[in-house]
């Protein structure tokens, strides 16, 4: 099985996470994380970095790794490291996601995840 290494930013404003509704793929509608592939040459904290400039318009600041989580979907295995990360400069601009939400820990289990981001849902209540 092949395997896609990812990152995602856990993105946090005070006691709220950013969530995205995913628009494309055989994934849509999901919820997830916000993120992407790692292009060769790449650290994860720079793809990070590029990915959420593309996806939402805006820089953000990549903090500590929260958690490495790995899934196997029907037809790959997912590798993903997931960042705590902190809004720089931009407004959220969604380029390629159906939906977003702000939520708060109350509300996480609000949004259908999809099952590789389910697993972090736990220790992002943490950091919350």
């Amino acid at each position: 099985m092949k395997t896609i290494k990812v990152v995602a930013a856990v993105i946090r404003d005070r006691d709220k996470i950013f969530a995205t509704q995913r628009g494309y793929g055989d994934l849509k509608g999901g919820w997830e994380f916000p993120g992407g592939k790692i292009e060769s040459g790449e650290t994860p904290q720079d793809a990070l970095k590029r990915e959420i400039m593309e996806e939402l318009e805006t820089e953000i600041k990549v903090g500590k790794l929260i958690d490495i989580i790995e899934y196997d979907y029907p037809t790959f295995h997912l590798y993903m490291e997931c960042f705590l990360c902190e809004i720089v400069e931009g407004n959220l601009v969604l380029r390629e996601h159906e939906d977003a939400r702000w939520l708060t820990k109350e509300q996480l289990w609000e949004v259908e995840w999809l099952p590789a981001d389910v697993k972090l849902i736990e220790k992002i209540k943490v950091e919350m």
